[in-house]
C-alpha cells in the first residue's frame, strides 16, 4: 500500500514539471542574449523587440503563402502565439518605460510605423478553422500594442516638451 501512494505522489509530483516542458519560447537563445546585452536602456530593448516582431511577422507572411496542409496550420497557429506573446511582452515593457519616463521616441516611431505593417499582414487572409482564435488574439494584441506606442509617443513628445533638460535619459532622477 506504501509503495503505491509513494508511486501516486511521484506521478503527481512529475505532472506540473511535463507540463513546464511544454511552455513556449517566443524568442531564440539568440535574441535572448540580445536583450540581455542591451540590459536597461529602453530604447534599444523596444527597437530589439520591434525587430523580433518583424521577424516573425515576415514569418508568418510566409507560412500563409504555402500549400494548406495540417502542418502549415500547425506552424501557423504556432507563430501567431508566438506573435501575440511578444506583443504583450513588448506592451507590458512600455508600461515599465512610460512610467519611469525613459526617451523612447526614436525607437517608438519604427513601432508604430511597423504595427500597421503587422496588422496588414494579419488582415490580408482568411482565417482557418486551425489558428483562427490565434489570428483574431494576434489582431487584437497588435491594435492595443499600435495604440498604446502612438498614445505613448505623443504623452512623451508632450512631456519632453515641458523637459528639455530631460531629453535622451532611461529613467527619470529624482532632483
Amino acid at each position: 500500500m506504501r509503495c503505491i501512494s509513494v508511486v501516486l505522489l511521484c506521478l503527481l509530483a512529475a505532472a506540473p514539471l511535463h507540463a513546464q516542458k511544454q511552455k513556449r519560447e517566443p524568442l531564440t537563445e539568440i535574441q535572448i542574449d540580445k536583450l540581455a546585452e542591451a540590459g536597461i536602456d529602453p530604447d534599444a530593448r523596444v527597437a530589439l523587440y520591434t525587430q523580433f516582431l518583424n521577424e516573425h511577422a515576415d514569418a508568418i507572411k510566409s507560412l500563409t503563402n504555402r500549400a494548406r496542409t495540417d502542418a502549415r496550420v500547425s506552424r501557423l497557429n504556432d507563430a501567431l502565439l508566438d506573435f501575440t506573446a511578444l506583443m504583450d511582452e513588448l506592451g507590458d515593457n512600455l508600461d515599465m518605460y512610460s512610467d519611469r519616463k525613459a526617451d523612447i521616441r526614436k525607437s517608438l516611431k519604427a513601432l508604430t510605423e511597423a504595427t500597421s505593417r503587422w496588422q496588414n499582414i494579419l488582415r490580408a487572409w482568411a482565417g482557418e478553422p486551425g489558428f483562427d482564435l490565434s489570428r483574431k488574439e494576434a489582431i487584437e494584441s497588435g491594435e492595443e500594442l499600435s495604440d498604446q506606442a502612438k498614445r505613448l509617443l505623443q504623452e512623451q513628445t508632450d512631456y519632453f516638451k515641458l523637459h528639455p533638460d530631460e531629453k535622451g535619459q532611461d529613467r527619470v532622477e529624482p532632483k
